[in-house]
């Protein structure tokens, strides 16, 4: 039986009436730019998220950029992050000028408190910590971290929407937060989309405000911003399929649950650890192994699909060697060598998901 990492095409058809019907309604009003379906998305996930403001934007990686910029974060500052993960983080620090300054990870993946606390220096203003596979990181230790040092956190929820923390949503920790609407989040668009998170009212607007230009009011601009608006269709497909969302979160739990006892007994392959106090939303399930490229090559003969996530750290990677050195963040690179993710989406059927847990015991 073949088996794909990931297969857009099951939610859809699942879904396609309500979808179809939200999109015509965009088209046949031609509110292309802002509009109901945008407001209403802004108000339905900040309500879930528990703040007060939800700003839609154009990208997981605007979101994460505005955000930086309505902070004031730039040129003399330094923001720690971690090295393993998706590039956007690091992309969006230096191109407000700043500096990236890593910190390594534990294992759950996520940064590690004690490497941030370690990373604090006088010019330190923000933790960005990444909420990796679908849990939170520690954000009690790191909310104590940036209180006793008076630092700013902007967490980034991209693969986290609807993980928790004692029993707190990711997104509602920090000053801001950022999530992904790529079409393989829990929450995906059918291209690319983003919100951020905010409950203090002024930033909030400064945000919005910069999302459109920097101008307030129309063609009066105060500010240097960007074009950073959700699209309107986007948030209409968005919006039709939020009411799913906790039901596809139970079903990557359940994947996962089937997972974890599926593998208990393969040899050299560790489970994902879910931090105390976390309940997490499975973007991915990833395992590790130092056999990952020969039980990857096992699965790819069988027909299943995997990825790994990732497979450099980014302290290693041309653009950002100046930030690091080999062997400075050793939990980051042993995972690069040793991560796999297997197919976890919401669709993934019993039969399906048998098959992986029995071709990776035959390894």
């Amino acid at each position: 039986m073949k088996v794909p990492f990931f297969d857009l095409t099951r939610q859809y058809e699942s879904l396609r009436d309500e979808i179809d019907a939200a999109v015509a309604d965009v088209l046949t009003t031609q509110r292309c730019i802002g509009g109901p379906h945008v407001q209403a998305l802004e108000e339905a996930l900040a309500a879930r998220v528990g703040v007060a403001h939800g700003i839609g934007v154009s990208s997981g990686t605007d979101a994460l950029l505005v955000s930086l910029m309505a902070l004031g974060i730039g040129p003399g500052d330094e923001v720690i992050t971690s090295p393993f993960t998706f590039v956007s983080p690091v992309e969006v620090i230096m191109r407000v000028g700043a500096t990236p300054v890593f910190a390594d990870i534990d294992e759950t993946f996520c940064l590690d408190p004690a490497a941030v606390e370690a990373a604090v220096t006088p010019r330190t203003r923000a933790i960005l910590p990444v909420h990796l596979f679908g849990q939170t990181c520690d954000m009690a230790a790191l909310g104590r971290i940036a209180d006793e040092a008076g630092l700013l956190i902007v967490e980034d929820l991209a693969q986290a929407l609807g993980a928790t923390f004692e029993g707190r949503q990711a997104g509602s920790f920090g000053d801001l937060g950022a999530v992904s609407f790529f079409p393989t989040k829990n929450l995906g668009a059918a291209g690319d989309g983003g919100m951020v998170f905010c409950d203090d009212d002024e930033l909030a607007a400064r945000v919005r405000c910069l999302c459109r230009h920097g101008a307030q009011p129309k063609y009066h601009h105060v500010a240097l911003g960007g074009n950073f608006r959700l699209d309107a269709l986007q948030a209409a497909i968005l919006g039709a399929k939020l009411p799913h969302l906790d039901a596809w979160n139970a079903r990557r739990r359940a994947h996962a649950a089937f997972y974890d006892q599926a593998l208990a007994g393969v040899p050299d392959v560790t489970r994902p650890t879910v931090g105390p106090g976390r309940r997490s939303v499975y973007n991915q399930y990833v395992i590790r192994s130092e056999r990952r490229d020969e039980l990857q090559a096992h699965l790819a003969e069988a027909g299943i699909g995997t990825a790994v996530y990732y497979p450099e750290p980014l302290h290693t990677q041309p653009a950002f060697r100046h930030l690091g050195r080999p062997g400075q963040f050793p939990r980051a690179e042993a995972a690069c060598r040793q991560v796999l993710a297997l197919p976890i989406f919401p669709e993934l059927t019993e039969g399906e998901r048998t098959e992986v847990g029995g071709r990776m015991s035959e390894v």
